[in-house]
């Protein structure tokens, strides 16, 4: 399958990949697609950084103004790359997150 054909077939599937757990739909239901294992690597990472971001919010919400002030940023910033992902997903586009892109890239399914 031409990477054309395979990003249209699968737009909707590799957005989905961006919705935090359901990355593993095109991670575990799209094993042939190029295009939805980009994605869905991608929404694993995003994923793990809303986990790992969660676990510290515990500890950041007890430093007062800066600690919320990082939080908050954090998860704005996660929401961005998450609606960005989905965006290029359904546009048919490979997209690199910046800077959590390099860690998908390392994943091997």
């Amino acid at each position: 399958m031409d990477d054309q054909k395979d990003a249209s077939d699968n737009r909707i599937v590799a957005a989905i990949g961006y919705l935090f757990i359901l990355c593993l739909v095109p991670l575990l239901g799209k094993k042939e697609s190029k295009f939805a294992q980009f994605h869905g690597k991608q929404g694993l990472v995003l994923t793990i950084a809303a986990v790992a971001l969660w676990v510290a919010s515990f500890i950041l919400t007890f430093i007062p103004i800066l600690g919320w002030l990082i939080m908050f940023l954090g998860w704005i910033s996660l929401m961005v790359l998450a609606i960005l992902g989905i965006v290029n997903a359904l546009a048919g586009k490979y997209w690199e997150m910046p800077f959590l892109g390099k860690y998908a890239k390392e994943i091997k399914l």
